[in-house]
């Protein structure tokens, strides 16, 4: 391989359309029961109350609060109380903007704007504070519909209240299993790690498909350890234990000819259900002291301050701006074919937003698929919906049953179920005729996704390139920073502990902005070779701090200098 750094001249090039790996199925997810279920424990009381009261045309507000149960399933119960507390008053937020806007005025085009402007911030925020899946389509759906919603001022409070409620519901319902299995998101999050790093184990670190091994098993990593951290300043006994566990992973990522994948994988599978968490190799010296300092590093991270919201909004300013200029256009070429709902084009475009152009033309081809799909589902279901309020209701909460257990599987197969789901929370408030609702909703999704996919491309992110230089230049001082460390003679363990979380979390911030990077259309191509040297230098000093700590055998060449340059 050349050494050579690719020079500024790099060409600019389009990328190719996929279709077929866009739709193309996956594995579910581990707990794709858990969003499932929750979201019809969370929807289904209020809604069954407001069917025994008469008062069906209210449950889109009680809604818009169940659904905040969707979120923080992957959380430690810790950080996910927060989270989920933000969410919800995150939807009331925006729910109360709509409902204000709704009742001062009836002008559609001020109202898709106001639409739009909201879905930019929603999306912003949830990118900036990394909220998780469903991100923030949720938020705009609720936000969307509500501004077509006929409203009073005096409505007002009485609507917040019932979401509030709904929402106080379901975030009871999402703190629900905290006394069952109070430590389960660590646990998952260190087996996917373990799991993770033993398939990378198993390549050998230059098998076939080591490359992709690789980076997945840091991604896994540093979720783990990013779920490790998050629940708090005094880590339990169980929280050490599975720190020790990702100490473990990192150990096999540094060194993967030397791990052993079938004890990592014991381990993982050890880590299901609430047994004790398994026991890691013995302390690496007679110093019984020697064990927890490989976890001083863990606690100076802990001690370390979040970075502030604004140094994380700024790069995804290109990202918002795409958001609102394209639910704008396509909120207003629905008004302009007379469609009688044009938040449904103003969600279909703010839904297709991702990292980066290609992507964004992935989920757009998922949109309109699962969709298109949906509206015949909902066709085939609606006479059975308009037997009455309680059908109505049932028809429901099975669909939002099966969205959340099929959208781990691919987002197109999510959103047949999502599409009849939306058309029959229409129905609450009266009979709607199918045949309109159908129509509609398909010339909304293909608006939504044409138009939202040409402000995609129009709106280039300019500063993907200028991330990749960032990240390149943050691994390559934390590499630095940990070869220093390395050639000096006794580092504190705490320091090079936590050089070397610096450095892993670095080349995986690296590895992502490449990504991001390399999809963007009409830009110029990442210096991917800077990048995969970068990443070998960074992987081989990983590996010498780890030799250097002890948690590996030294090979009989000792840890110098050679062992950490490029």
């Amino acid at each position: 391989m050349s050494s050579a750094t690719p020079t500024p001249t790099t060409p600019r090039t389009a990328r190719r359309l996929p279709l077929a790996a866009a739709l193309r199925l996956g594995r579910p997810s581990d707990i794709w029961f858990k969003p499932a279920l929750s979201v019809v424990a969370a929807v289904a009381p209020p809604s069954l109350l407001l069917v025994a009261l008469g008062r069906l045309d209210l449950a889109m507000y009680t809604m818009a609060g169940s659904l905040c149960a969707l979120y923080a399933h992957n959380r430690p119960y810790a950080a996910r109380a927060r989270v989920l507390a933000w969410v919800v008053l995150g939807m009331l937020g925006g729910l109360a903007v709509s409902l204000v806007a709704a009742s001062l005025t009836g002008n559609a085009v001020v109202l898709v704007t106001v639409g739009a402007v909201l879905a930019a911030v929603q999306k912003a925020l949830c990118d900036a504070t990394r909220v998780g899946p469903p991100g923030h389509v949720i938020l705009t759906f609720v936000s969307s519909a509500s501004l077509f919603v006929p409203q009073t001022l005096g409505q007002v409070p009485g609507h917040l209240a019932l979401a509030a409620a709904a929402g106080a519901w379901a975030y009871l319902v999402g703190m629900a299993p905290a006394p069952l299995r109070p430590h389960g998101p660590e646990r998952r999050a260190t087996a996917q790690a373990l799991n993770a790093a033993a398939a990378y184990a198993g390549t050998g670190g230059t098998g076939d498909g080591h490359t992709g091994a690789r980076a997945a098993a840091y991604a896994a990593v540093q979720a783990a350890w990013q779920s490790l951290l998050s629940t708090g300043d005094r880590p339990s006994a169980t929280r050490r234990a599975l720190e020790r566990l990702v100490v473990r992973a990192e150990v096999a990522l540094a060194a993967p000819a030397d791990a052993d994948p079938e004890r990592l994988r014991a381990w993982a599978g050890a880590l299901r259900g609430t047994g004790a968490v398994p026991r890691t190799d013995a302390p690496r010296t007679d110093d019984p002291r020697a064990d927890a300092a490989e976890l001083l590093g863990v606690a100076a991270e802990r001690a370390t301050p979040p970075r502030p919201l604004w140094t994380r909004l700024g790069p995804l300013t290109p990202i918002a701006v795409r958001t609102a200029l394209g639910c704008a256009l396509a909120g207003y070429a629905s008004l302009a074919l007379g469609i009688g709902r044009p938040y449904w084009a103003l969600v279909t475009a703010a839904s297709l937003y991702q990292a980066n152009v290609t992507l964004t033309w992935n989920r757009a081809v998922q949109r309109v698929v699962g969709n298109l799909a949906g509206v015949l589902l909902f066709a085939a279901v609606v006479p059975v919906a308009h037997l009455g309020p309680l059908a109505l209701v049932l028809c429901c909460l099975l669909f939002n049953f099966g969205a959340e257990a099929l959208i781990g599987r691919n987002y197109w197969l999510g959103t047949v179920c999502v599409t009849p789901l939306a058309l029959l929370v229409t129905e609450f408030a009266g009979y709607q005729p199918p045949g309109d609702l159908i129509t509609e909703r398909a010339v909304d999704t293909l608006v939504g996704a044409l138009v939202g996919f040409a402000a995609a491309v129009a709106v280039t992110n300019r500063r993907a390139g200028d991330r990749v230089q960032r990240a390149l230049s943050t691994a390559d001082r934390a590499r630095e920073h940990a070869a220093r460390l390395l050639a000096g003679p006794r580092p504190a363990l705490a320091v090079l502990d936590a050089a070397r979380r610096d450095l892993a979390a670095a080349l995986v911030d690296l590895r992502a902005a490449a990504d991001a990077a390399s999809g963007e259309w009409w830009q110029r191509a990442p210096a991917q070779e800077r990048v995969v040297l970068a990443e070998q230098a960074g992987h081989r000093t990983l590996a010498a701090t780890v030799r250097r700590q002890g948690l590996l055998p030294d090979p009989g060449t000792g840890t110098n200098t050679e062992d950490v340059r490029p």
